[in-house]
């Protein structure tokens, strides 16, 4: 199927048109509902504001509200920033040029790394309410996404009872309001606690008046772990929740920890938390928290709460035109789905979803998502739920530019500000290097040492490299030359300042590379026929340090620096080793050289990086096209794309490559092997950057813009016959509108702030458009000029 501009029978208005839509339902489109409690932790629904979170089991006889806060960190940054000396990796270099690299390979771990950590991000505890129903029936709960409320009703006696949960960023509060008809009220207890640390308590829970909960305490883990030694990390991050009740009718009492409520007809639960990483003084903070709520009525809360948030959700709407009524619980639908059926509307579902995960994880003022956003039941989480940064970390900022979230990416930058201060301490010390480095795991505390107990694991420089990338985009998607200059090009250069000192020449062709090298969590065989991880120059590698340089070299450009530095790294890049090379099957190469490797199936798939989320490899050179996609199809064939994070990068990668019916099946696959009752993804377990990449895929496969120009419905398939999308951001700061039928085009709706001149390309065919500031460019097709 090809869609197609006519060239030079377009009807261009650059004035206000209306834009065709279809009617589109908020309260069924982003609205996900059950009929029963959630089962577990996977099955419950996150809340959040950036910085405070829930998940909300929704039991109308034993209800958890589980509690998170982002900065519910042990430790301090105070583990130091280097390990190695400059002396280790010439070392390291030497055996790596005379082949021995098992022998590096063991040496880069026990000279560099801090090889296994455990300190991870934490659970800030639990909410416990026991209602006293003798009956349940008319069970439902939702997450109503679109206002950010997460709710369950149901009736006890014949008399409804209801319950509503937000987190409200404008208030800095979490707030359950429990409500029933019944003219008696209804009896309830609730008490708030958290997990032991190995056998150590971690809060004091105090009630100073009958209507609050107070819990204090302090992050440790007591089974901690640093150069893969126990280790009891006995301080960290101290913190105070308070929960204050606010009731009408009846009374609430306490007791040892423990509110009774009798005969309410209507109870307000405002829970608050503060933190000494982001307070000196966190206990008067949440005295000013509470204190400010007082003038507050619930219903201007939650007003307040959905304003705030739907200025980012409402930016952007989907329409694939299912027209079934919203009739089957999501429980019922995913498995329709797991069974092999289709669900357009699912998949809108899933695309807002992730975008409703990334405004309720990160904002700005915030921490940046991490490993599970900031969702965590646990005192020892999966891979500590921190920040890895060899995809996962970028990935869950992937849909920030194009489903028009910018500033959602502050925290990132935040925090990559402060690993590049701490990077340029370990790049001097451990490397004898200028400029910064971090390598592929950190935590809060933006630690930027390796720590990897095999070096194929974590043995890997461009965790920092990989993040300069997000300073660039945001330009781009922005066009904030502000952000540029203060913040975009100083991390820039520090990375570019790091990469040339780093790169060596290499005696076999006399081009630059960089050594030792690894491709993130994968090895190749070595001569001897065993693996082995570091190699003198990796696709991935070379492909960020060429990304590197081009991106400073045009920051520069643009705001009119012209130094010995920048003239230093364009003759580098020059000399640099390409990252991508066609092998003798007809695959982007992984390594330096050709070699086999032991896991052909392997998650990773990072030689494809210059192809997405880098822009090196593009239509504009079939071959490298055609490779691309050979390589990809080589993973699958072999077991590959296991995690939900991995499907969620291929369909990316096959929309970058023009190709629908691939990335439709992978979205297929995504949907039926990678998403828990929830929706969040499964790694296993939940690992939330899947959500992510999966909302980033969908944005790509309707528009890019990283060629240049705009090109619409890049990768539409023909399962989406009919639809709409409003509020995508093209690069270049253009909010672009699109609406298709049968298939092909039928509208479009470009804006800009700023007079420009854009080329868009629809199929084979490509205009320029002349766009005024804040005047909306419609295209507006006919259709009998469509082929």
């Amino acid at each position: 199927m090809q869609n197609r501009f006519i060239p030079l029978f377009l009807m261009l208005a650059l004035m206000l048109i209306p834009f065709s839509s279809h009617s589109q339902d908020s309260t069924s489109k982003n609205l996900l509902w059950y009929e029963s409690p959630a089962e577990n932790w996977d099955h419950a629904l996150p809340v959040g504001n950036g910085r405070l979170g829930a998940m909300v089991f929704g039991d109308p006889k034993s209800e958890r509200i589980q509690l998170n806060e982002d900065s519910m960190w042990p430790g301090g940054p105070d583990w130091g920033n280097s390990k190695g000396t400059p002396e280790d990796l010439a070392e390291i270099r030497k055996l790596v040029n005379e082949g021995k690299v098992h022998l590096a390979d063991s040496l880069i771990v026990e000279h560099f790394s801090f090889k296994g950590v455990a300190r991870s991000h934490q659970t800030m505890g639990d909410l416990f309410i026991e209602y006293q129903n003798k009956d349940v029936n008319d069970y439902k709960r939702s997450l109503d996404f679109a206002k950010a409320v997460a709710s369950s009703s149901w009736k006890s006696g014949g008399h409804k009872v209801s319950q509503e949960v937000f987190a409200s960023a404008p208030d800095d509060v979490l707030i359950v309001r429990i409500k029933t008809e019944n003219p008696d009220g209804i009896n309830f207890k609730l008490r708030m606690n958290r997990p032991d640390d190995n056998g150590h308590p971690t809060v004091e829970v105090t009630s100073p008046e009958n209507n609050v909960l107070n819990m204090r305490g302090m992050v440790t883990q007591y089974a901690g772990a640093k150069n893969s030694e126990p280790i009891e990390i006995d301080y960290g991050v101290k913190f105070e929740t308070i929960l204050e009740a606010d009731i009408k009718q009846g009374s609430v009492t306490s007791e040892n920890g423990t509110l009774t409520f009798k005969n309410v007809q209507e109870a307000i639960l405002y829970i608050v938390s503060s933190t000494s990483f982001y307070h000196d003084n966190y206990i008067s903070n949440n005295e000013r928290t509470l204190e400010s709520l007082q003038s507050k009525d619930y219903d201007s809360l939650l007003s307040r709460h959905i304003e705030d948030y739907q200025q980012y959700f409402n930016r952007v709407s989907i329409d694939l035109g299912e027209k079934e009524p919203d009739t089957l619980s999501t429980t019922e639908r995913l498995q329709r789905v797991k069974d092999g059926q289709s669900d357009r509307d699912l998949v809108e579902k899933l695309f807002q979803y992730g975008r409703y995960l990334l405004i309720s994880s990160s904002r700005p003022g915030t921490n940046p998502a991490n490993l599970q956003g900031l969702w965590n039941k646990d005192i020892q989480a999966p891979w500590n739920a921190d920040y890895h940064l060899n995809i996962n970390l970028q990935m869950n900022y992937w849909p920030a530019g194009p489903t028009n979230l910018s500033e959602l990416q502050e925290p990132l930058f935040d925090f990559t500000d402060r690993l590049i201060e701490r990077g340029k301490i370990l790049a001097k010390e451990q490397y004898g290097m200028s400029g910064t480095v971090a390598h592929q795991t950190s935590d809060l505390w933006a630690s930027p040492w390796m720590q990897a107990e095999t070096a194929y694991w974590g043995s890997w420089i461009h965790g920092g490299g990989w993040l300069a990338q997000h300073y660039w985009e945001h330009y781009q998607f922005t066009q904030d030359t502000t952000f540029l200059k203060e913040r975009a090009y100083p991390a820039l250069k520090a990375y570019a300042e790091f990469y040339s000192d780093w790169l060596t020449e290499d005696p076999r062709d006399g081009t630059l590379i960089s050594t030792p090298e690894t491709s993130p969590e994968n090895r190749y065989l070595a001569q001897d026929g065993q693996p082995a991880a570091l190699s003198r120059g990796t696709a991935m590698g070379h492909q960020i340090i060429a990304e590197v340089f081009d991106n400073t070299i045009a920051s520069a450009q643009i705001l009119g620096k012209s130094d010995d530095f920048i003239q230093k790294i364009k003759d580098q890049r020059g000399q640099l080793r390409t990252g991508i090379q066609i092998g003798k099957y007809g695959r982007i190469l992984e390594w330096d050289r050709e070699y086999e490797e032991p896991e052909k199936g392997h998650r990773h798939i990072s030689h494809l990086y210059a192809l997405h989320p880098g822009d090196d490899i593009t239509s504009e050179d079939p071959e490298l096209f055609e490779a691309a996609r050979k390589t990809i199809e080589h993973r699958l064939e072999h077991g590959g794309a296991g995690p939900g994070w991995s499907r969620a990068w291929i369909i990316n990668f096959y929309a970058r490559l023009l190709n629908p019916e691939a990335a439709y099946e992978n979205i297929q696959l995504f949907m039926e092997r990678s998403i828990y009752p929830n929706l969040l993804d499964i790694h296993p377990p939940f690992q939330i950057d899947g959500n992510f990449g999966f909302t980033a895929g969908i944005a790509e496969m309707l528009l890019q813009s990283h060629e240049g120009f705009l090109r619409i419905l890049p990768a539409l398939p023909e399962e989406w016959p009919n639809g709409k999308i409003k509020g995508l951001k093209a690069r270049g700061n253009i909010e672009v509108d699109i609406a298709w039928e049968d298939g092909k085009l039928e509208q479009l709706k470009l804006t800009s702030e700023e007079d420009k001149t854009v080329q868009v390309k629809y199929g084979e065919n490509k205009i320029q458009v002349e766009m005024k500031a804040g005047k909306a460019t419609i295209l507006d097709i006919n259709s009998e000029l469509i082929e």
